[in-house]
């Protein structure tokens, strides 16, 4: 791509987000975080990448704690990390790690409240992905391996967990319209469908902006 662009791919649970956004990578050439960012987490941190994987994406009250009373802080590095828990620090170097790529290079990043984190800079595209619940409790049973019985149940919780940590890092209403730019249905397109529908919305806008 000739300039710099950055996609943000928020999901509802089994609609694809993931391997859309993949796809997206590929076909623009540009990079593609997800679990990358614990990898990368754990390299510049020292913990071991499986005790991330723990915490990933879990909401923690301590940051609450930790915010008030100035533990630490985004833009003036970090302090104390040592006594949070470990999703706590994962999101304050996740974050670190997202705003620093986003000021060198084009990438495709999923989930990790990337929308919010890069929500002030320019050449963002933020996407929210959802699908019917049914379609959505296929998959899981499909590429999850849960249990047909339990795979509306299964979907519905994974969403709550989500909505709770965006809400809780973000202070934002997950999969609320205004925080996105494209709202995308998933239900009736394949992966390479979105895929394309997606770049074409972020090429389309490029010439507009």
């Amino acid at each position: 791509m000739s300039c710099k662009t950055i996609i943000t791919i928020t999901r509802q649970f089994g609609s694809g987000g993931h391997e859309i956004g993949k796809l997206i990578s590929e076909k623009l050439g540009i990079a593609f975080y997800d679990k990358e960012l614990i990898t990368l987490a754990a390299k510049e941190s020292g913990v071991s990448p499986e005790v991330f994987e723990h915490a990933d994406e879990r909401m923690s009250n301590s940051l609450l704690y930790s915010l008030s009373t100035g533990l630490y802080n985004y833009g003036n590095g970090f302090s104390a990390m040592g006594d949070l828990p470990m999703n706590d620090q994962l999101y304050i170097l996740q974050h670190k790690i997202i705003k620093e790529k986003a000021e060198s290079e084009s990438f495709v990043v999923v989930g990790r409240c990337a929308d919010y984190i890069l929500k002030d800079m320019e050449n963002v595209v933020k996407v929210f992905i959802y699908a019917d619940l049914e379609v959505r409790a296929k998959r899981a049973v499909e590429r999850r391996d849960i249990e047909p019985s339990r795979a509306r149940q299964a979907v519905s919780k994974a969403d709550k967990n989500r909505a709770n940590y965006y809400s809780f890092y973000s202070g934002q209403k997950w999969g609320a319209t205004e925080n996105y730019d494209l709202c995308l249905n998933s239900t009736k397109l394949t992966a390479e469908q979105a895929a394309d529908i997606i770049i074409d919305y972020v090429k389309i806008t490029a010439k507009e902006s």
